[in-house]
């Protein structure tokens, strides 16, 4: 388990559950620290990019950091809002799977990060959303928590189909989507 994760959301075993391979581009949307921006980075090798994505300064520099120290020359590392659409800057359907943990409760505009994470997506692509499950007494306050159902019927009304629901921890629920094709 990587320090810092308050010993919940254990990457590597998480990871297991999107279906990435050697050669996939993937963006990590508000990839804090990088939990899972390092791990994905050795699985989808060195011929692939896996895009860090953050409005944290902070948090970009403990990516680039870790980067350095593991020898990861495949993550792109950048700063834009992700509220707003075209801000992360990567090319339309070029991105086969993009993570969203932990972000949509902090967001005033869940809607707009989805958008610009479906724009990005490649037809058939997953966008996979990782966040609190209701009850916890860790993390937010519970008028942060989303209900499930109201990302899913976000998701869905953005043209997203619902794949499957995936084991986190015991504060977290996560729901892959894939991108209907063209």
């Amino acid at each position: 388990m990587i320090k810092g994760t308050g010993g919940f959301l254990n990457p590597e075993e998480t990871i297991k559950q999107f279906n990435i391979s050697k050669g996939m581009q993937v963006a990590d949307f508000g990839c804090g620290a990088g939990y899972f921006v390092i791990p994905i980075a050795k699985i989808v090798g060195d011929e692939s990019k896996v895009y860090a994505l953050d409005i944290l300064d902070t948090a970009l520099e403990s990516v680039r950091s870790r980067a350095r120290i593991e020898g990861l020359f495949n993550i792109v590392i950048k700063r834009c809002n992700l509220e707003i659409l075209n801000a992360s800057q990567i090319e339309n359907n070029s991105i086969n799977v993009v993570l969203l943990s932990n972000i949509l409760f902090q967001s005033d505009n869940k809607d707009g990060i989805i958008k610009e994470a479906i724009r990005i997506l490649k037809p058939g692509g997953s966008l996979i959303i990782i966040d609190w499950l209701p009850g916890q007494l860790l993390g937010p306050s519970k008028n942060l928590i989303i209900p499930l159902e109201d990302i899913r019927k976000m998701a869905e009304n953005n043209g997203l189909k619902f794949n499957k629901n995936i084991q986190i921890d015991n504060y977290h629920w996560g729901m892959i989507f894939n991108k209907i094709l063209n």
